[in-house]
């Protein structure tokens, strides 16, 4: 043990930043490290991201940001804006995870710029209350999909979306829990049904306005309110346009299941000013040697 305990000590002096020890070859040969299997590729981790960014809040959203916004441009406008905004969002996420490459997103880098306090508040919050609730909705949106061409008359009892979603989210943590490569296969799965759906919807858009319905889309009619502007609805619109494109940071709750995060973040091989390329993501203040 005080062997073990010299040698991490000497690892740690000539890699002040600490990131470097944990792909040294002694990890993996015995050395008691722990590390995450890495087996989410390119295409499975661009499945992730699209699939959690489409999931059931753009086939929610749109009649609550129609309906908020109180004109068809407006609508336009708002998916327009929300939709920078996240790209934004994603591309500085896209930066922290080859910066900090660690798994558990939102809490690693709170943690690790902010100290353990905020980040065990953030972590809790994350489970206690937003996880939580973003997946009730999700799950519950599932159900009623499900459940609505049974009762084509009706809603479908609340009892059952309930034990329908229960069920889902049984399913889906345990697949989650038992294999990280099934888990990855069930997300490219559903999110080839998404796309599909999407492209169904998109075409029968399409196939709509080639008939000459698209008196909205005039740029005389667009801006027409079908209510009275109210500045609490606009931003009600822009909370439901953000919930659709949620779902932009979810890889980086796996980056250190990634094979290459670095790939996945930037085609290429990724290089600082120095000419190196980074494998560990430098740490705040890394210089060039002399």
């Amino acid at each position: 043990m005080e062997k073990g305990a010299r040698h991490r000590n000497n690892t740690e002096k000539n890699h002040p930043g600490g990131s470097q020890s944990e792909t040294s070859p002694d990890t993996g040969s015995g050395g008691g490290g722990v590390a995450l299997k890495k087996e989410i590729g390119l295409v499975s981790a661009c499945g992730i991201i699209v699939g959690n960014i489409i999931g059931s809040g753009i086939f929610v959203s749109p009649k609550g940001v129609l309906e908020n916004a109180g004109s068809v441009g407006l609508a336009l406008i708002i998916w327009i804006v929300t939709g920078l905004i996240t790209a934004v969002g994603a591309l500085c996420y896209a930066e922290l995870g080859v910066t900090i490459p660690k798994s558990g997103g939102d809490y690693s880098y709170v943690k690790d710029i902010f100290g353990g306090l905020a980040g065990f508040l953030r972590l809790w919050i994350a489970v206690l209350v937003i996880y939580p609730t973003n997946q009730a909705v999700i799950a519950l949106t599932f159900s009623n999909y499900v459940l609505q061409p049974l009762f084509p008359t009706c809603f479908p009892p609340e009892s059952g979306l309930r034990l329908l979603a229960a069920i889902c989210l049984l399913l889906l943590t345990w697949v989650n829990c038992s294999s990280v490569r099934w888990a990855t296969r069930v997300q490219d799965i559903f999110t080839a049904g998404k796309l599909l759906a999407l492209a169904l919807i998109i075409i029968m858009g399409v196939v709509q306005i080639g008939k000459g319905e698209y008196f909205w889309l005039e740029p005389k009619n667009a801006f027409e309110n079908f209510q009275e502007p109210n500045i609490g609805l606009i931003a009600l619109a822009f909370l439901q346009g953000s919930f659709a494109y949620g779902g932009w940071n979810f890889l980086n709750y796996v980056t250190e299941e990634l094979v290459d995060p670095y790939k996945v973040a930037n085609p290429g091989e990724p290089e600082d000013v120095c000419g190196r390329v980074p494998r560990n993501g430098w740490e705040l203040g890394d210089r060039c040697d002399k």
